[in-house]
């Protein structure tokens, strides 16, 4: 076949021998190029390219092994095998021969069928390595494509996961991807009240097929704390969407936190990730343990959302961790645990050096990386530094209604299971007017239905948050009212006028409860500096106008533009 013909270069320094196997050669159906010395078949090589050499091992000018190694240089990563026809023993032949770079040789007087087979093998090895090099090549080429798409694609993913607020002053952060995706995830945004809301995630794999549940869990995270939805609602919805599109042994271990700056309040829910802990002032810590199955696990009536909530004084610090921190292993297969992390925090006498240690002792612990490791500390921080997200809005280009108003009553059915905070501030926001005041119009929102559900409605007490205990009780009976709730309601009044100047929004929250001293509370707020008692001072500094009348059932506040 034409295919199979070969040109092969014969070196031999003997005009007989050079003779007898170029036609022995050249009866194969070979092209045949000849060479007197070593010097004549290097200059013969460069300028035809053979895709054989018959080198002779003695011969005058430049000998076969000297000729062999420069022409293996200018071969390059193409195979062209050198056969050495020798008159030396088979021992030292062999020896030589492959310390030149020769492949094979074939002892004088030659023979045909062996010199003929001898081609034939050659020939399949150098085929075999010219398939080689061409799939080398080729994967090459798809690997060098595929990272291009995975580029394009990390930079999309790292503008949506990390378009929120990781970059605020009280926050420090580490991610060490394993891979160019990285199984963990790390968000955090305000919402529209100025609470800073942080998931920590962990999904299981590494690479792409890790991060591929990132981006919707990222949607869902930075669109309803956007909104003004509460950490359940938000739980509900991740959950719900990593069940429906996740495969089945696909899911996502995350902690998800919100710190309150203005009520100095931190709610945790822990579900499958390693302790997190929330580190005191003055050196002490309360772990933040996981009570939950992992994100994408559970069917939305088997999901438990509840939360656990803490007080936060000035200097109190958030930390949260990924189990590669305590996975890491050192060369004799150890991890790096629970207890030599602890060690760590009993060690430290800087706080603001924490996280630098932390990392200093796990890299010296393991040596290499084994997993996606992250790590984040969020600070308490003062209300004068927030700086509250963007409430979103769908904006038609037109002005919006300007004269209207609208009540809603929100029955103990509806109370127990749905927010209405985020319907309401999306109404509001439909006056074009109010957009530029939405943060804190979502605040005394929030405050206002806040006060009216707990206190007017559950009737709960607010002196008991006036210390640690009496904090975590709080909450406790919040959620046990909440569930067995089957009277009262909450009633909201809105009430929007323009004018030639601007407009004016009046406001009106109104509750079933018995009401409250409302000159006593104020002032007593005045004097408070507890873990209570900053809800309705923060009302009056936010709107324009508030009072509360029947009682204090009924709130009102107004909001001008």
């Amino acid at each position: 076949m034409a295919s199979d013909r070969l040109v092969v270069l014969i070196a031999e320094d003997s005009p007989a021998d050079r003779m007898l196997l170029s036609t022995i050669v050249a009866r194969e159906g070979h092209r045949v190029l000849t060479a007197a010395n070593g010097l004549e078949a290097v200059a013969l090589f460069e300028q035809e390219r053979p895709q054989l050499v018959l080198m002779d091992a003695l011969m005058p000018v430049m000998d076969g092994f000297e000729a062999a190694r420069r022409i293996k240089q200018m071969a390059g990563e193409a195979l062209v095998p050198v056969i050495f026809l020798t008159s030396l023993t088979e021992s030292e032949a062999l020896v030589r021969c492959l310390e030149a770079g020769g492949d094979d040789f074939l002892a004088k007087p030659y023979n045909r069928v062996i010199l003929v087979a001898k081609i034939k093998a050659m020939e399949r090895l150098r085929r075999l390595q010219a398939t080689v090099l061409e799939q080398r090549d080729l994967i090459a080429r798809h690997n060098e494509h595929l990272l291009s798409e995975q580029r394009v694609a990390k930079a999309v993913f790292d503008k949506v996961a990390h378009s929120g607020c990781l970059d605020a002053p009280n926050i420090r952060y580490l991610q060490s991807p394993h891979a160019l995706f990285n199984g963990d995830l790390l968000l955090a945004a305000y919402n529209p009240s100025g609470d800073m809301y942080v998931l920590l995630g962990d999904f299981t794999g590494h690479g792409l097929p890790a991060a591929i549940g990132a981006m919707p869990l990222a949607e869902v995270f930075y669109g309803m704390a956007a909104k003004g939805h509460s950490m359940p609602e938000i739980l509900r919805e991740m959950n719900a969407k990593l069940k429906r599109i996740l495969p089945v042994g696909v899911f996502c271990c995350a902690t998800l936190a919100s710190v309150s700056f203005q009520r100095r309040t931190l709610k945790v829910w822990n579900g499958g990730l390693p302790d997190g802990y929330l580190l005191r002032a003055d050196g002490s810590r309360e772990p933040l343990v996981s009570r939950h199955l992992p994100l994408g696990v559970l069917d939305a009536e088997d999901f438990d959302e509840r939360c656990e909530v803490f007080p936060m004084a000035p200097g109190d610090r958030l930390f949260l961790l990924s189990d590669g921190v305590l996975e890491a292993e050192n060369a004799d297969h150890q991890l790096f645990g629970e207890q030599r992390l602890l060690a760590v925090f009993d060690a430290n006498r800087q706080p603001q050096r924490l996280f630098d240690e932390i990392l200093t002792a796990v890299e010296r612990f393991r040596g290499r990386a084994q997993d996606d490791l992250s790590m984040i500390e969020v600070g308490m921080m003062d209300v004068g530094m927030l700086s509250s997200a963007p409430v979103p809005f769908v904006d038609t280009g037109q002005q919006g209604p300007l004269d209207w108003s609208a009540s809603f009553e929100f029955r103990a059915e509806s109370l127990r299971s749905f927010n209405p905070l985020p319907f309401l501030l999306q109404l509001l926001l439909e006056v074009r007017g109010l957009r530029g005041q939405g943060g804190a119009l979502y605040s005394v929102l929030a405050e206002l239905y806040s006060n009216a559900l707990e206190h007017g409605v559950m009737e709960l007490d607010s002196s008991l948050k006036r210390d640690a205990a009496g904090f975590s009780r709080y909450y406790r009976e919040r959620g046990e009212r909440l569930a067995c709730l089957e009277h009262g309601f909450v009633r909201f009044h809105l009430q929007v006028r323009g004018d030639q100047q601007g407009g004016r929004l009046e406001l009106g929250v109104e509750d079933s409860g018995k009401g409250f001293d409302v000159a006593r509370v104020l002032a007593e707020q005045e004097r408070l500096d507890g873990f209570c008692g900053r809800g309705l001072s923060l009302v009056r500094a936010l709107s324009k106008r508030c009072a509360w009348e029947r009682g204090g059932t009924l709130a009102r506040a107004e909001f001008h533009w």
